[in-house]
């Protein structure tokens, strides 16, 4: 755990009253707590300020409430415990891992609302990897001609061995 950089002023305000516009906000949970750190009134907060989605490695709750926000919000579980005297607001603007991969601030978080996907890229290789997917020779491209090839009655493997 990262030590914690808040102000006397900052650690005594709850946290969604300090979310940046325009930002995914992530949270990473202790895995020994069972209680939720997002609720309702925590992300509608969140929304209010700008937050764009919100990622959590631990709990939510209130769930038809998060849903009626209609803001993206990523959980690894639920409990119907609020935080209470569980949880304390601990570090902003530090790297934490999510799902066991590491975040940083300014990285870019891509999440997909259908598939209930988040992929995160590390800023410096945003590029890289845009050119990896991107035109016709990138993936995307390439996996377009396999669904064709299968579309045709081809065989997967025949289809990723011609265009991938």
């Amino acid at each position: 755990m990262p030590e914690s950089n808040l102000s006397a002023e900052e650690a005594s305000t709850p946290y969604a009253d300090l979310t940046r516009p325009d930002t995914i906000v992530l949270i990473s949970q202790p895995p020994d707590q069972t209680c939720a750190v997002v609720g309702g009134i925590m992300a509608l907060r969140m929304q209010k300020l700008g937050a764009r989605g919100i990622i959590v490695d631990g709990r939510v709750r209130d769930l038809s409430a998060l849903r009626e926000l209609g803001i993206p919000v990523w959980s690894r579980g639920t409990s119907v415990v609020g935080a209470g005297a569980e949880t304390r607001f601990h570090a902003k603007e530090v790297a934490v891992r999510i799902g066991g991969v590491e975040v940083r601030p300014g990285d870019f978080v891509v999440v997909d609302e259908e598939e209930g996907g988040v992929v995160v890229c590390p800023r410096e290789r945003v590029g890289e990897v845009l050119g990896l997917l991107a035109g016709e020779e990138g993936l995307v491209g390439r996996d377009g001609r396999v669904v064709e090839w299968v579309e045709k009655g081809g065989s997967v493997r025949e289809g990723f061995e011609m265009f991938r």
